[in-house]
């Protein structure tokens, strides 16, 4: 029987060079180096691992089973997709925390490679049995304590990404379950081996850290760590997107806050981002807080006072709420910047709206219109496509558009080569502007670019990041499965 052939169009997809996606090799495109740390400050008590499994035959060699892992029993929450397909991991991860309302947790363990969703029972059963081994890696280092906890059923989140509707590799994915736990470690070189472990179309690793110290007396002088990775590149839209999340830190919070402050962190970052429009079956952001900075620093017989949701915590859980938002936030905005096939970095903010989701529902259908974007990719400052999607914007309040009243501009970001040119209006009060197509062609030569909506009905705004649609985007997802 002679070979099967190729159709022209699949040879099409196969031949092409792709300029914007992850190199063949898995190494880091040199315009992406810029967002890799080279060093961090990472959470006491908090140890993690990248190891090789193979979970695609096609992987030979790079990490695909990521460990984080608590060295004492940690609060935990997590965001889940509101995709009504949920994965397996999604379905016991919730679980896990449910049945343990948040407490006790000691782990998340990760494959990249096979996403693990629309798998059936059989996936639940592979799911739990991830979280089951990653768990049993503990009673093995801390023989049971004999305490109800005990009996609450594995004390580790599980996540998985790839390919949907594939069945994992499980018992290659068991087996190195132990080898992942014996590698942990605490140095940068395992954070960020960590960090690529979770990618899949990725074309870098996306790992912050950062130290912050809060406002009251009982922490004062305590330096607390926060440290964060992320993957996603497409399939990005609330809520939320193909992307995981894990956030970890050493400062004490109680679940029931760490619940709130995730929420709230989570719905003005990695749900105010939009690479395609698309929600996935996977995507899930959790958090873990074990307070060991605080048990380091406080005196001898002294037990740490958790932050709470209580009145008398108010102070520390605000501050808190600021810093884990604002670092949710630049988590996110590195999942934009590496939206498959992307070439630009848009933040679109609409100000003076009637009501807050009137503002940050216009900014989302702004951010994902199809014809904003490829315009965007094109260079061109059709700034028709922009008001055409404010102007079609669902649910949102009647007098929140007023043609009259609306204003759009380009605003040059402050790391663009023409941000001294200054701010280009493009429309004011509903009167087209005379577009000055040189400047425009220059401030959209830019990566960054700043859309401003002014609708002048209000005093509401929001913020939305998104990327460009090119024709790399089609090329990858054409594609992506075979």
């Amino acid at each position: 029987m002679p070979p099967p052939t190729m159709s022209p169009s699949r040879s099409f997809i196969r031949n092409c060079i792709r300029h914007y996606s992850a190199p063949v090799d898995s190494s880091i495109p040199a315009s992406k180096q810029q967002y890799i740390p080279t060093s961090g400050t990472y959470p006491k008590g908090f140890k993690v691992s990248g190891t090789h499994v193979g979970v695609k035959p096609a992987n030979k060699s790079h990490p695909d089973l990521a460990l984080i892992a608590s060295d004492r029993p940690a609060f935990g929450a997590a965001v889940f997709t509101t995709n009504k397909f949920q994965a397996a991991p999604v379905q016991v991860s919730r679980s896990v925390l449910e049945k343990r309302g948040g407490t006790g947790l000691r782990s998340i363990i990760i494959n990249s490679g096979c996403a693990n969703a629309v798998t059936g029972a059989g996936g639940l059963d592979d799911a739990k049995a991830m979280a089951e081994t990653a768990s049993a890696q503990f009673q093995h280092s801390q023989p049971s304590s004999g305490s109800d906890a005990d009996n609450l059923g594995p004390n580790s989140l599980v996540m998985s990404t790839g390919v949907i509707g594939q069945r994992l590799p499980i018992q290659k994915i068991l087996a190195k379950i132990p080898t992942a736990y014996a590698n942990l470690d605490d140095s940068h070189t395992a954070w960020l081996t960590t960090a690529k472990a979770i990618c899949t179309t990725d074309t870098f690793p996306k790992l912050l850290s950062t130290t912050f110290t809060l406002p009251s007396t009982q922490h004062r002088g305590i330096e607390y760590r926060l440290a964060g990775m992320t993957k996603g590149a497409g399939m990005i839209h609330p809520n939320m997107a193909t992307l995981l999340g894990i956030l970890c830190t050493d400062a004490p919070i109680g679940a029931s806050a760490l619940k709130s402050l995730l929420t709230t962190a989570v719905n003005q970052s990695f749900n105010c981002i939009s690479i395609d429009g698309d929600t996935s079956t996977n995507d899930t952001v959790a958090i873990l807080a074990n307070g060991a900075a605080a048990a380091a620093a406080a005196p001898q017989n002294t037990t740490p006072s958790l932050i709470t949701e209580e009145a008398s915590s108010k102070e520390d859980y605000d501050a808190m709420s600021s810093i884990l938002t604002s670092f949710a936030q630049r988590l996110a905005q590195l999942v934009v910047r590496d939206g498959e096939g992307a070439t630009k970095f848009v933040q679109v903010t609409v100000r003076h709206a009637p009501s807050h989701h009137d503002a940050r529902a216009i900014a989302s259908t702004i951010a994902r219109s199809p014809l904003v974007k490829t315009a965007l990719y094109g260079k061109d400052a059709n700034w028709g496509r922009i008001l055409c999607a404010i102007g079609y914007t669902p649910d949102i309040s009647p007098d929140a558009v007023v043609p009259t009243k609306t204003n759009v501009s380009f605003v040059p970001a402050p790391n663009s080569k023409s941000k001294d040119e200054g701010v280009l209006k493009l429309l004011v009060n509903g009167e087209p502007e005379s577009v000055d197509e040189e400047r425009a062609a220059r401030l959209l030569e830019d990566e960054d670019l700043h859309i401003e909506v002014d609708l002048g009905t209000g005093q509401e705004e929001a913020n939305y990041w998104f990327c460009d649609f090119s024709h790399e985007y089609v090329t990858i997802n054409g594609d992506y499965r075979t």
